[in-house]
């Protein structure tokens, strides 16, 4: 795999590179040599925050870890972007359509966890209503929920706005 790591408001030591490179490694055997990951390395007060982004042909698998101690979030990340790849694997139907980025072993391993099987048991219907970002905002806090779904009364577009961590607001709108 290749690595493109960069920092924000942190320098990036050879030690962190050497670092990255080994616990990362050992996902090598999911992926192609020429697969490439971004590393995002970050500080934010007293916490040190890892982001990695591995792009494959019809997905983007992606994690973060928010630790004290920078060498222990990139420890914890390794096992979060194993159980995600695992997760990924059972969805994959079609394995020739997908699998470009992925190496044989990755299609060739073991069946899926059971713990790892996705399993819905609730569906929720209901009518999306013509609004703007903000009103779409209210009427979340109003239900108390993390995310809200609205047809956006600008384009016309089904939007979602939810709440971030530090308490502000996003919006995902679909590009088609």
């Amino acid at each position: 795999m290749r690595y493109n790591i960069t920092g924000r408001n942190i320098k990036i030591t050879q030690s962190l590179k050497d670092s990255i490179s080994d616990k990362l490694s050992k996902l090598d055997k999911y992926f192609h040599e020429d697969t490439e990951v971004r590393v995002t390395l970050s500080v934010q007060k007293d916490d040190h925050k890892i982001e990695v982004t591995i792009p494959t042909k019809r997905h983007i698998i992606r994690a973060e870890e928010i630790n004290k101690d920078m060498y222990t979030a990139i420890d914890l990340i390794t096992d979060t972007i194993e159980r995600q790849i695992k997760r990924y694997k059972t969805k994959l139907i079609d394995k020739k359509q997908s699998a470009p980025a992925f190496s044989d072993f990755f299609i060739r391993e073991e069946g899926p966890d059971k713990e790892d099987e996705i399993n819905i048991v609730k569906v929720k219907r209901f009518a999306v209503k013509p609004m703007d970002a903000e009103e779409a905002c209210l009427q979340m806090e109003m239900l108390n929920h993390n995310f809200y779904v609205f047809l956006n009364s600008q384009t016309d577009q089904v939007n979602v706005v939810y709440k971030r961590n530090d308490s502000s607001y996003g919006q995902i709108e679909p590009e088609l």
